[in-house]
């Protein structure tokens, strides 16, 4: 996905605040961001992309205000010299709603997976995200979107994610023309998880739900996909735990897609 992306035409440090949070499902916890740089923000639809930085510390001004203003090589190896009680943390998020007509301006709805692991322990960003407030300062950095299916592919679309891609599928259905025709595989760990997705009626939208709450992410949503015909001259785009990725791509090359029909990128990894 890295290599085919469609990047934005400019990309800066934007500072924005919450606006407000809300539990939308036992597994998600939607944060509305604003105000600050948020017009400088350009939407891109489909599966938009961004580096989002969380303060820490007890001055969350004094901690963005060490970022870079872009990342890459040199200035990605800065930032990790930055002491880790100031050192913002550093997470990759989606675009899950873009309104240039909110309350009080622009606004940009992000979708936190809230991990739990057997000891009851989550990842820093879905910790911050259960306790936020609004007023509460964020950076981020714009790294435009992965959907971009080659010019010549004629046949269905296929979309397979576990809840940590459920965001993505959301933008890229709403993003398609009315005449797309595929099927969406969207696994979740809990049957309140699943969400009114807007999108094609061409596309069909499969929801798998974990039995076990703690089994790894994807192996379901692997094995739906599995049993539906691989669309040889379609796209295929697959997202979330790098073990689904990776092995869900293997599959389909071996069917007959050819690579350049082939889209994937590992979120997050199981243990990790």
């Amino acid at each position: 996905m890295t290599a085919t992306r469609i990047k934005p035409a400019t990309s800066e440090l934007l500072t924005l605040f919450v606006q407000r949070s809300e539990q939308v499902s036992p597994g998600f916890r939607r944060v509305t961001f604003g105000g600050g740089d948020i017009a400088r923000f350009v939407p891109m639809g489909f599966d938009q992309w961004f580096r989002l930085f969380l303060p820490t510390g007890e001055d969350q001004n004094a901690s963005l205000r060490r970022l870079p203003t872009r990342l890459d090589t040199l200035t990605y190896a800065r930032y990790l010299l930055i002491s880790k009680a100031v050192r913002p943390v550093l997470r990759n998020y989606t675009v899950r709603a873009y309104r240039p007509d909110g309350a009080d301006g622009p606004e940009l709805d992000v979708d936190f997976v809230l991990h739990q692991a057997a000891d009851g322990s989550s990842g820093p960003a879905a910790a911050w995200a259960g306790r936020c407030l609004p007023g509460d300062a964020v950076a981020i950095l714009d790294e435009g979107i992965g959907f971009n299916p080659p010019a010549d592919v004629t046949g269905d679309l296929l979309l397979v994610a576990d809840e940590t891609g459920l965001p993505a599928v959301a933008g890229i259905l709403a993003s398609l023309p009315a005449d797309a025709i595929g099927r969406a595989v969207v696994e979740v760990g809990h049957p309140d998880d699943r969400q009114p997705l807007a999108g094609p009626p061409g596309v069909k939208v499969v929801w798998v739900v974990r039995a076990d709450p703690f089994a790894v992410p994807g192996r379901a949503a692997l094995a739906a996909a599995q049993e539906v015909p691989v669309p040889l001259s379609g796209y295929g785009w697959v997202v979330g735990e790098q073990g689904l990725c990776a092995d869900l791509r293997r599959y389909w090359l071996a069917a007959g897609m050819p690579k350049t029909s082939v889209s994937f990128c590992g979120y997050w990894k199981a243990g990790h």
